[in-house]
């Protein structure tokens, strides 16, 4: 199974694709780190932004979305702009997606057996929490 572990930061949408085949863990490689947009009150940008999204799914032939959950309200609590992506992304035909909070995701990693390093992994450090989601999900599977 192939999943897109994604965290919403603004107006980027931060992914990171990984595998889990047989009890094997494998980052996938990828053309892009995030898929940004300039303004998300712009109907064209939120379009185009959903179509680079989905078609990088579709090249990288990814089985599920899983995005790390921002808060509604309160001092950490998302922009207006994220919860657009969100929707974009969750409107996308054809592949599932579904939401992780990030207590759900500390308390997969805290029951899990298998233990991953982000510093071992190769990745950017912005992208430890789409990937921490992503393992979260295959984790949990």
């Amino acid at each position: 199974m192939k999943v897109c572990g994604v965290e919403l930061k603004g107006n980027d949408a931060v992914v990171c694709l990984m595998s889990l085949d047989e009890g094997l863990y494998t980052l996938l490689e990828c053309r892009v780190k995030k898929i940004s947009i300039d303004d998300a009150s712009n109907q064209q940008q939120l379009q185009k932004f959903q179509f680079d999204f989905a078609k990088l799914m579709t090249d990288y032939q990814v089985d599920h979305i899983v995005i790390k959950e921002r808060m509604t309200r309160g001092k950490f609590a998302g922009g207006a702009a994220s919860f657009k992506l969100e929707s974009a992304i969750q409107l996308i035909a054809e592949i599932n997606v579904s939401l992780l909070s990030g207590a759900t995701i500390k308390d997969i990693l805290k029951e899990s057996h298998t233990t991953m390093n982000f510093k071992d992994t190769g990745l950017k450090q912005f992208q430890e929490q789409a990937f921490t989601t992503a393992f979260a999900y295959l984790e949990s599977r």
